[in-house]
């Protein structure tokens, strides 16, 4: 028996714990889902796009780092994009959600989120068409590694560049001032603003810290499959399923969720069919609410 399945799901469960970073802290810090999260990784992943070739232009077609399928241009487009998706849940938040927040009322501000879903994949079906476009078209030949895996090297870097963002931002969030902050405004607000802390500009890096991450995984996923105008929303189940199951406020649990509902649409696909791997995540989300709504690394409220 192949155990394919297994790489295939740490793949696609590092990205969608990637996304579900931005979730967990946006929900953490700010005290609602976001359905848009999944646009900020369209608009990253089309951004990149854009950004790609101008770049490459610019750099007089730069040769791939062998053997990857891409090179600086690439590199430098997908901090482009990053940047990119998280000016727009910077300014999304200015625009609306900060304004219906000051009015009360967490479901006003869900319901908004989800209007700006729509509005915003509509604009990128509008801008790029609804045909699905690549970053590199070059084909690459999976490598055996035992246990009749196969992996590319593509796959490999991006679950390294993966891994390093999310010790990047653990060690940000628990070594830092601004960590300290943000987790002082997420347990209580009214006191953190009593003690000195801008909960402003807290918010504000919560939005720059999860668009920028949504970007990540968009240019990741874009790399990995394809670039399509539902890629973010396709992933919006996955990535509320990871930030719940591994527990709301914790990096370690949003990454560790992504991996477990990768893990289990990969085995859904290998032993039952394609067809049912849309309901894992559901499954999963359910599953947890029911048996442990705190999530593996999640704490009750005191």
């Amino acid at each position: 028996m192949s155990l394919q399945f297994l790489a295939d799901g740490l793949i696609a469960g590092a990205l969608i714990g990637l996304g579900a970073i931005g979730v967990t802290l946006t929900y953490t810090i700010l005290r609602f889902a976001n359905f848009a999260h999944g646009e900020f990784v369209t608009v990253g992943a089309y951004a990149g796009l854009a950004l790609l070739a101008p770049i490459a232009a610019l750099a007089g077609g730069a040769m791939a780092w062998k053997p990857l399928s891409f090179g600086w241009p690439l590199a430098l487009a997908a901090v482009g994009g990053m940047a990119v998706a998280a000016l727009l849940a910077v300014a999304l938040d200015a625009l609306l959600f900060s304004r219906l927040r000051e009015r009360g009322g967490t479901i006003v501000v869900v319901m908004a989120s989800f209007g700006a879903s729509m509005a915003l994949r509509a604009l990128v079906e509008f801008t790029f068409t609804s045909s699905p476009t690549y970053f590199s078209r070059a084909i690459q030949i999976a490598m055996p590694i035992g246990l009749g895996i196969r992996v590319t090297p593509d796959q490999i870097a991006l679950l390294a560049a993966t891994a390093v963002l999310v010790v990047a931002v653990h060690l940000a969030l628990t070594r830092t001032q601004t960590g300290r902050a943000m987790r002082a405004v997420s347990q209580n607000p009214a006191l953190a603003r009593v003690v000195g802390i801008d909960v402003a500009t807290v918010v504000r890096i919560t939005w720059i810290a999860g668009g920028a991450l949504a970007g990540a995984a968009g240019i990741a996923g874009g790399l990995l499959v394809q670039i399509r105008p539902t890629m973010g929303f396709d992933l919006l189940l996955p990535l509320f399923s990871a930030a719940i199951l591994g527990g709301i406020g914790s990096v370690p649990g949003a990454v560790a969720g992504g991996l477990i509902v990768g893990l289990a649409e990969a085995a859904t696909v290998q032993f039952v069919g394609a067809e049912w791997r849309a309901g894992v995540a559901f499954v999963l989300l359910v599953a947890v609410l029911l048996v442990r709504p705190t999530g593996l690394f999640g704490k009750g409220e005191a």
